[in-house]
């Protein structure tokens, strides 16, 4: 007998829970939310495609303003439609927006005190560790055999220098990644 499992369908309702309790319980910025959200659509729910996910990561960062938002929109609209996109994005952004302007003045009030800034290195340095788990979540599906380690090493490792020590804009440097994967093609589909 073969062991299948059942998925829960996407509902407005559900998708407006998972953005609302992701996008308020996860700190260190849209990267580490943008993985929190694969992992719990694409490997949890399996409401939306890792490819599909990948695309809206893709488009994300080539589009004006807060990648985040544009990813919210982007997912919800892939899993939802536009009320989708709407729920997504205000779910995400209409809490951690009012907490943001509470820790501001709580910072402005503690900048002077020696055990505040070092608790704040301290989570600095956590989010840095989550944001190279969100790096990781995105390029595993890509791993696997030569060419494709080849690729993604050469892909990735020129894109962080390209924008780390050139201080490129990310249009050319995803255009760049683009060619070079459409040129370069991979044995497996």
């Amino acid at each position: 007998m073969t062991n299948i499992r059942l998925y829960e369908k996407p509902s407005l309702k559900k998708l407006t829970e998972i953005f609302f309790r992701i996008g308020n319980t996860t700190f260190g910025g849209g990267y580490v939310t943008m993985g929190m959200l694969g992992r719990e659509l694409v490997d949890t729910r399996r409401w939306i495609s890792s490819e599909k996910f990948d695309l809206a990561f893709a488009l994300a960062r080539v589009t004006p303003g807060t990648n985040i938002i544009a990813f919210c929109a982007a997912i919800g609209a892939l899993i939802c439609g536009l009320a989708g996109a709407v729920a997504a994005v205000v779910a995400l952004t209409a809490p951690s927006a009012v907490l943001a302007v509470l820790i501001v003045q709580g910072f402005e009030s503690w900048k002077g005190n020696r055990i505040a800034m070092a608790a704040i290195a301290g989570t600095v340095a956590a989010v840095a560790g989550m944001m190279w788990s969100t790096i990781w979540t995105i390029l595993r599906p890509h791993v696997g055999g030569l060419t494709r380690n080849l690729q993604v090493v050469l892909i990735a490792g020129g894109g962080f220098l390209a924008s780390w020590k050139f201080h490129v804009t990310p249009l050319p440097i995803i255009a760049a990644g683009t060619l070079v994967g459409f040129l370069w093609k991979d044995e497996r589909p």
